[in-house]
């Protein structure tokens, strides 16, 4: 066995297979893979293993059509079957809003040149004799969905690592994996140590006993899953062809052909966790006692659905542990807290993400970046605050919940409140309705009805109406928003300064008092990240940024030598802040303090450290709604009395709450953009607008990739759009646009309703198409007409941001 290597994969299920095969092709062929069993044990070997590619997801949709493709090109490339059968899904909609969300994602694969389109009742029943399709609003067929054979699939990645130089060591546990001095890692097992560069945890069901060896917790949990395959059906033993898979997602189960019989699966709500304390080291290719009776239900809608499955008998049944994370999605990256040690752990569709999977790991590992914007799976979307008792509630309900839609905007309540503000019960009584921003509370919006909750759909819902005068009142004369959800951190010491200035791309304030906006650079040269930056005293500075990113762009400031001298402190929790704006904010601040807030003394992008209503406060004069305003950042001890006052300040000019689904609205008229949304690392800065922002006079972070591209014409810009037939729904992101002749231009980033300019509004990137050009933006996954502006609707001289 090797005693120095690239990288070191834990685990030898389809996951590392895959990663470590990655590796090798992107040239890394000094890797090992070391499995504590034989390939494919614990979750692997006994996985349905159904393939398809269309996910919420537009970037997952890409990465599983990767996966699709890839197989039968492994098997030309390795000479391993993958046991690949295609013969289709057939998506079944019994509600509006599952039709909604299939027509959504045809639209997609019309974008993106993939095959997934409306058929008739009269084709899916030729396709499909076995299904009674009463009752169904809409079909859609993928002809390339199906499954395919997880030993062979996994064999055929270890084949094919093998074939580049990995070396792959079966019955090999890991005892240790420590971190020395110099970053590299000391990989140990009864057979020998590994020094490697790199460590990646894709031990599966053991992600969580792997993880803590190197000192760190994964919210991951275990449960039971079960699938039972019938005997023979007469009327399949009699086809010369295979069936396609039904995905009948409101019945709650799934359907597929296996043998000359019918596999179904399905996610009960009479779920049953495992393994809560640790998983058995022993465990391997083992099994659970059959318990049919806990899916009783799904299995009668299955009938219902495909009668032929009652007449059948149960040939066996399958019922095996899966390992869950909070939200379901993998947990992938490189751990924030950690150097050079890259998780890859709690997988659901591992058979539709493997291969794309890899290719992302290994393009991370390697190049330093993965070619997507892969945040809605990153490891740095959880903090230390998703404990066990959070990852438990939340995987309960995403199991029991499996196929539910997961609406745009939509909350779930599972697992909360994890983390609040001081404020929390003040907002809950006046009536807020709460979302989860990084485990925090915080209001969307403000209901008439305290124990108000959101309806979901793609459709206007319940908040529509109340966020529209939560607009209008901040427009017309002033709002409270509570911003304490931003990520905030202080710098200071000697060489303060020069350690931001090598961080970020625009050049740092000189003056006590001044700020600026600047992007952060990722590898490949796109926005990483977007802040504001305030010279607080000397070498003293406040940055704000994205709060669900803090722990993302943990890894960026790690990744500049900080002087012994300067110190950076994570701030977010020891600090609160909101935001008032709107046309009387000045006059609603300036009866609570004595500082002059007046244009000439306080003008737009400055900042003072002043005291409100007896609170100490770091105003500064920037708003992320586009209006006049300011941002009041305080300690959270002084939270209430600041928020009392300001509300108390506001009664008399008919001043409240605003939520942050008005921020949403009120920031998409007036064309801001961010992060995650407008702003990620797939981003030239020439397309969203920040190219001016960064000085190439001076050294920062990732320099080098943006000068490579700096010059290059942007691929795509940073466009609004108006959609102009709207009736009860608006866009919200990730819809494509194509022009009337139906040549796909673009995608929407962020939609919303203008209230207080009358238009429904997209932020998109576009391609090839100039203002006034009339568009298509498929809302609910049909045409809407749409119309290319030249400039934001709302304010768009920046006369009331600066006034």
């Amino acid at each position: 066995m090797k005693t120095n290597a690239q990288a070191v994969v834990i685990g030898g299920g389809v996951i590392g297979c895959s990663i470590l095969y990655h590796l090798t092709k992107l040239g890394w062929t000094d890797v090992v893979l070391l499995e504590r069993d034989e390939l494919t044990s614990g979750s692997t070997w006994h996985a349905a293993a159904n393939i398809h590619g269309l996910h919420d997801n537009n970037n997952i949709t890409r990465i599983q059509n990767y996966t699709m493709d890839l197989y039968k090109a492994l098997e030309a490339e390795t000479g391993q079957g993958c046991g690949v059968f295609q013969p289709g899904s057939l998506y079944l909609a019994q509600t509006e809003a599952r039709e909604h969300q299939l027509r959504l994602q045809a639209a997609k694969a019309k974008y993106y040149g993939l095959n997934f389109h409306e058929i008739s009742r009269d084709e899916a029943e030729r396709l499909h004799p076995l299904v009674n399709f009463d009752g169904i609003r809409c079909i859609m067929f993928e002809p390339s969905g199906g499954n395919v054979d997880p030993s062979g699939v996994t064999n055929a990645y270890a084949v094919g690592a093998r074939q580049r130089g990995a070396e792959i060591h079966r019955f090999t546990p890991v005892t240790a994996t420590e971190q020395q001095p110099d970053g590299t890692w000391i990989v140990r097992t009864p057979k020998g140590d590994i020094r490697t560069d790199w460590v990646v945890n894709a031990a599966g069901l053991w992600g969580r006993e792997v993880a803590a060896l190197a000192g760190i917790t994964l919210p991951l949990q275990p449960t039971e899953h079960q699938y039972f395959v019938t005997e023979t059906i007469q009327a399949i033993a009699d086809m010369d062809r295979r069936l396609p898979s039904v995905a009948d997602r409101d019945g709650e189960y799934y359907l597929r052909q296996e043998g000359k019989g019918l596999l179904i699966g399905a996610y009960e709500r009479d779920m049953r966790f495992w393994a809560e304390e640790g998983t058995p080291l022993d465990f391997a290719h083992d099994l659970f006692p059959d318990d049919l009776g806990r899916i009783e239900e799904n299995m009668m809608r299955a009938i219902d659905r495909v009668p032929a499955v009652g007449e059948a008998g149960i040939k066996r049944v399958i019922n095996g542990p899966m390992i869950w994370s909070p939200d379901a999605n993998v947990l992938y990256g490189p751990h924030p807290d950690l150097k050079n040690y890259f998780c890859c752990n709690g997988i659901i569709p591992g058979f539709s993400q493997s291969g794309g999977m890899g290719l992302m790991a290994a393009q991370w590992i390697v190049e330093g970046e993965s070619q997507y914007d892969m945040f809605a799976w990153d490891v740095a979307r959880f903090g230390e605050w998703a404990d066990k008792a959070f990852t438990k509630a939340r995987v309960r309900d995403q199991y029991a919940n499996r196929f539910k839609i997961h609406f745009p905007n939509e909350e779930r309540a599972a697992g909360r409140p994890v983390r609040t503000r001081p404020v929390y019960e003040t907002q809950k009584a006046m009536g807020a309705v709460f979302g989860l921003n990084y485990g925090w509370e915080h209001p969307l919006w403000f209901a008439d009805t305290p124990g108000t909750t959101d309806t979901n759909g793609f459709t206007r819902q319940n908040w529509w109406g109340p966020v529209g005068d939560e607009c209008r009142m901040l427009r017309d004369r002033a709002g409270i928003i509570d911003i304490s959800n931003f990520a905030k951190y202080r710098v200071t010491g000697a060489g303060a300064s020069d350690w931001l200035d090598a961080v970020f791309a625009n050049r740092m304030p000189k003056a006590v008092g001044r700020s600026c906006l600047t992007p952060l650079i990722g590898v490949r040269g796109g926005i990483a990240g977007d802040f504001t930056v305030t010279k607080l005293g000397e070498e003293d500075f406040l940055i704000v940024g994205s709060g669900m990113a803090e722990r993302y762009h943990k890894r960026f400031f790690d990744a500049v030598a900080r002087p012994e001298t300067v110190r950076f402190e994570g701030r977010t929790e020891a600090m609160c802040g909101f935001n008032v704006a709107g046309p009387q904010s000045r006059a609603l601040l300036q009866g609570l303090t004595d500082a002059s807030l007046a244009t000439a003394d306080f003008p737009f992008m400055r900042s003072a450290q002043i005291t409100l209503a007896g609170v100490e406060v770091v105003a500064i004069r920037v708003s992320f709604t586009g209006d006049l305003g300011w941002e009041l950042h305080c300690r959270t001890e002084d939270q209430a009395a600041l928020y009392t006052a300001l509300l108390e300040a506001g009664k008399s000019i008919g001043v409240g709450p605003v939520g942050s689904r008005a921020l949403m609205s009120l920031r998409v008229e007036k064309g801001y953009g961010s992060w995650s949304r407008e702003y990620s690392p797939e981003y030239w800065p020439q397309e969203t607008g920040f190219a001016p922002l960064i000085k190439m006079d001076k050294e920062f972070l990732n320099k080098a990739a943006y000068a490579a591209l700096m010059d290059r014409a942007p691929r795509e810009t940073l466009s609004m759009v108006e959609v102009l037939d709207v009736k009860d729904a608006d866009a919200t992101g990730g819809e494509p646009i194509f022009l009337p002749d139906g040549k796909p231009v673009g995608r929407v980033t962020s939609g919303a309703y203008g209230y207080s300019v009358g238009k429904s509004l997209a932020l998109a990137y576009l391609r090839g198409v100039a203002p006034g050009t009339e568009v298509e933006v498929m809302i609910l996954g049909r045409p809407h007409r749409g119309v290319v502006l030249a400039r934001p609707p709302f304010d768009p001289g920046g006369e009331r941001l600066r006034a």
